[in-house]
């Protein structure tokens, strides 16, 4: 069996959700497998320079989006990307007809990701199968904020963990990435402040600060897993560069922002929830702080 694999919808969401765990267990030796589940081709695009790559004009923006992906992996030390069922094999489904995005909702794409039905289940199972991952990090059943495509993900990772044990390979623990309230909202608090006052690391000119629900997040008490990350940020920040398209990195290098320009902290630390599996030993916090925690020897 082998190390960590981890699912996600769109080229960045490795970075932006566990890019610092992805590196984090990489410098440790851990090996790191990441399914990325579309190109993310209704992506929207930041600035002008690759804008008409985007769906609705030259519809090329998914191919683009697999230079940026393996440049971010190479900056993880993840290895070469790896595409659910093969690269284009699902398409991007969207956010339009979700609260997050509610304009009127267009048909599926014939090969949208929310469509995948039992083929996409069938196509995990036999990477699960492959790999035998020692631990499992997927979504959680919101998809962390609500994308179709974040939804789907959690829904086949579960669906697959069950088929997977039915032939032959039961993962023996499976998590959700997750954001601390509490955490995030000290560093969105400290953000503010150096804003206000305007000291170094303040907002970015255009950029604004986030209200109340425009960040994904969970209540403290329902994380059980915090990982340290504060040794591999600077792999993190490199990864969410390359994902330029997509991410804009602060020049502090503290905060990051999509198209919407809501800046979010880059956090040293990054929160799960474990689902499958039995909890291992935990500290001061009653938290575990290491996703192969009880699985045998420790990696640090």
């Amino acid at each position: 069996m082998s190390g960590l694999l981890l699912v996600h919808a769109h080229p960045d969401d490795e970075s932006i959700a566990t890019g610092g765990t992805i590196a984090h267990y990489r410098r440790r030796g851990v090996p790191v497998t990441v399914v990325t589940c579309t190109l993310g081709e209704e992506g929207e695009v930041i600035g002008e320079q690759w804008a008409q790559l985007a769906g609705d004009q030259a519809d090329q923006l998914g191919g683009y989006r697999i230079g940026e992906l393996t440049r971010a992996l190479a900056e993880l030390d993840a290895g070469p990307p790896r595409f659910l069922g093969g690269a284009g094999r699902w398409r991007d489904s969207g956010m339009t007809g979700t609260v997050a995005d509610p304009r009127p909702l267009e048909p599926l794409h014939p090969r949208a990701f929310a469509d995948s039905g039992d083929a996409a289940v069938d196509a995990l199972v036999q990477v699960l199968l492959e790999v035998r991952p020692q631990v499992v990090v997927g979504y959680d059943p919101r998809g962390g904020y609500g994308h179709p495509d974040h939804v789907r993900a959690h829904r086949i990772t579960m669906a697959a963990l069950d088929a997977a044990k039915e032939q032959g390979w039961d993962t023996p623990k499976a998590y959700w990435t997750v954001t601390d309230a509490a955490v995030l909202r000290l560093h969105t608090e400290a953000l503010a402040r150096r804003t206000v006052d305007q000291l170094p690391g303040a907002l970015p000119p255009g950029w604004r600060l986030p209200a109340v629900g425009d960040l994904a997040c969970v209540p403290s008490e329902s994380v059980t897993t915090t990982i340290d990350v504060s040794d591999a940020l600077a792999a993190k920040r490199a990864a969410l560069r390359a994902h330029a398209t997509q991410v804009s990195v602060a020049p502090s290098g503290r905060e990051f922002a999509l198209s919407n320009n809501i800046a979010q902290p880059v956090l040293p630390e990054e929160h799960f929830v474990l689902v499958r599996g039995r909890r291992g030993p935990v500290g001061a916090d009653g938290r575990e702080h290491d996703l192969f925690a009880g699985l045998g020897p420790g990696i640090d």
